[in-house]
């Protein structure tokens, strides 16, 4: 699997691949990373919804959740 990555990280492209990542509600592996991206992939708890706002805040696009009830917040669509 690294040799297929030419020995880099799947997500930063840059480092060497190192930490086998996995799926950990199915147990399927899906590549290999580097520390910091296999790290930051845990502290999003594998969330596709938090990375995608992550992405985007990093380009500058805010997402700003709005009160709706104490508590409830909702995003905008």
């Amino acid at each position: 699997m690294v040799a297929e990555q030419h020995g880099l990280c799947c997500i930063c492209l840059a480092a060497p691949a190192a930490h086998v990542d996995h799926c950990h509600r199915t147990g399927r592996v899906r590549g290999v990373l580097c520390f910091s991206c296999n790290a930051a992939l845990g502290q999003f708890k594998d969330r596709p919804d938090a990375i995608r706002r992550a992405a985007a805040y990093v380009e500058g696009i805010a997402w700003k959740p709005t009160l709706v009830a104490p508590g409830v917040y909702r995003l905008p669509s």
